[in-house]
């Protein structure tokens, strides 16, 4: 019975959680499905007509499957579309998708006017989404004071360890025994630490979402070089006249380049895909404006683009427009632009404000209204996605100050016990010398990796993707590796003591 009750309650949870991330998705999605339904209603098209346009968009891929139901229900089962909307409210776990339905229909009975409904109702959840992204500001800030906690607690705890096993006062401690093995050291230092930072990053995953997509190239190439990476370093080890040379150099200097050369390609590779991308974040609100403007002139939707793609001013993305307009001029129709326009933009958010401007002009002729709605939210969004950026990259400052401080504090707490040990108890300062130096040496190694596994938290929690954290896992490493360098060296021109590293 109770093997029974744990198998149902296992499917319950995976039913709830999968029904929490669909609810996720919904509220993800549904500002930009709203601004669609907004734009086809001031074009003059209905609403299930819009729901049937919706199933070709897979840059909303949540509602594309609302849209297949939908469609499924009035051609298939015979259902009008406003019981099959009604139907879909009651279902959905998402309140604000629901509330959307339910006006909607209770517009349509009352005899109110679409358009201004739709309008109403994207402005209102426009100003929610931007209160929803505050929130997850503040969220992903007090994640971050989290992470920093727990790398004070673990270097607490590991400083802790390496006073205690490396003094012989704990032998006279009756009934006490603490672990001295080597074994435990590498444990804490190359398991525990980094599976927190991965914990953390994980939280990171599901808080913070990336507006660019198709990273695969990315990863895939910093996967090679970290291979490769993990291939010379498991050399320096195994291979004596590679470790000989290890041991002149010191571990920590061949650990650091080879974590940074591990980056350094995939960390160039994003620096190419993220500056073209951002670039046309920042230049799409102007863009769709200088077409809206135009608009109001009177001449036609295309020749509002070719006038807004001769601007000189928008940087990278002047590249791209210049394929859309030389395509414009040979006759290739919005919708095969837009194909081939989604194969060189990777920003979610370009795209589905690109495929909405196609869809306005594409159903209506692209009305001077329609366009105004959608230049006016695209700039309203671009802006609130500075700002969140903006908000966020303290913490990266906060990455650098977390290194420095880890290395120096172990590093001048452990030597301190190595100096003292000299004065105090000279018996003792043959062994207690060689196990204090090396512990520092193996932590020194933890650092290292501790700081470069960081980056990816930090690329994560500022862009939205790990891919960004590339360039700070090389930095953080080289900083920690001269913070470790500078402090040991500072105690060893006081103190005349040799240095692990």
């Amino acid at each position: 019975m109770s093997k029974q009750q744990g198998f149902i309650g296992n499917i319950i949870n995976k039913i709830s959680q999968g029904a929490s991330e669909k609810k996720e998705e919904i509220d993800r999605e549904l500002p930009f499905v709203v601004m669609l339904f907004a734009l086809m209603a001031t074009s003059g098209v209905s609403l299930y007509d819009s729901w049937k346009r919706l199933r070709r968009i897979t840059l909303l891929p949540r509602f594309k499957d609302e849209a297949e139901e939908i469609v499924r229900q009035v051609e298939v089962l015979g259902k009008d579309p406003l019981s099959a909307m009604y139907e879909m409210a009651e279902q959905t776990g998402s309140k604000a998708y629901r509330d959307f339905l339910g006006g909607f229909i209770s517009s349509i009975k009352s005899g109110g006017k679409i358009s201004d409904y739709m309008q109403s109702k994207l402005r209102v959840i426009f100003e929610l989404r931007n209160k929803e992204m505050t929130r997850s500001t503040e969220k992903i800030a007090t994640l971050v004071e989290g992470y920093s906690v727990m790398l004070i607690v673990i270097l607490c705890v590991y400083i802790l360890y390496v006073l205690l096993s490396s003094t012989a006062a704990m032998e006279l401690m009756a009934g006490i025994s603490f672990p001295n093995s080597p074994i435990f050291a590498y444990l804490l230092t190359f398991l525990l630490m980094p599976m927190i930072t991965v914990l953390f990053m994980l939280i990171a995953h599901n808080m913070q979402r990336s507006t660019l997509l198709n990273l695969k190239a990315v990863y895939k190439k910093t996967l090679i070089c970290i291979g490769a990476a993990a291939g010379i370093l498991i050399a320096f080890m195994l291979v004596p006249s590679l470790t000989e040379m290890g041991d002149s150099i010191g571990m920590p200097l061949v650990l650091t380049i080879c974590l940074t050369i591990a980056v350094v390609p995939g960390a160039i590779e994003y620096f190419r895909i993220a500056r073209v991308n951002y670039n046309a974040e920042e230049s799409l609100p102007s863009f769709l404006r200088d077409i809206t403007e135009s608009q109001k002139t009177g001449i036609s939707p295309e020749k509002s683009i070719i006038h807004a793609t001769k601007r000189r001013d928008y940087g990278p993305f002047s590249q791209f427009l210049g394929l859309v307009r030389s395509q414009i001029e040979w006759g290739v129709s919005l919708k095969d632009i837009f194909e081939n326009f989604k194969q060189k933009i990777s920003s979610w958010q370009v795209l589905i404000n690109f495929m909405m401007m196609v869809e306005t002009i594409e159903v209506g002729g692209g009305p001077v209204r329609s366009l105004e709605i959608l230049s006016e939210y695209s700039e309203k969004e671009f802006e609130s996605q500075v700002n969140k950026r903006a908000l966020l990259k303290p913490y990266v400052i906060l990455a650098f100050v977390w290194s420095v401080l880890i290395a120096l504090t172990t590093t001048i707490v452990t030597m301190t016990m190595y100096i003292l040990t000299e004065f105090s108890t000279p018996t003792l300062y043959a062994s207690m010398s060689s196990e204090i130096a090396g512990q520092i040496g193996v932590f020194s190694l933890g650092i290292i990796f501790q700081c470069w596994i960081s980056g990816f938290f930090i690329g994560k929690i500022s862009e939205g993707n790990f891919a960004a954290g590339l360039k700070y896992c090389a930095l953080l490493a080289i900083t920690a590796y001269v913070s470790l360098v500078l402090s040991q060296s500072f105690l060893v021109g006081i103190f005349g003591v040799s240095p692990p590293v």
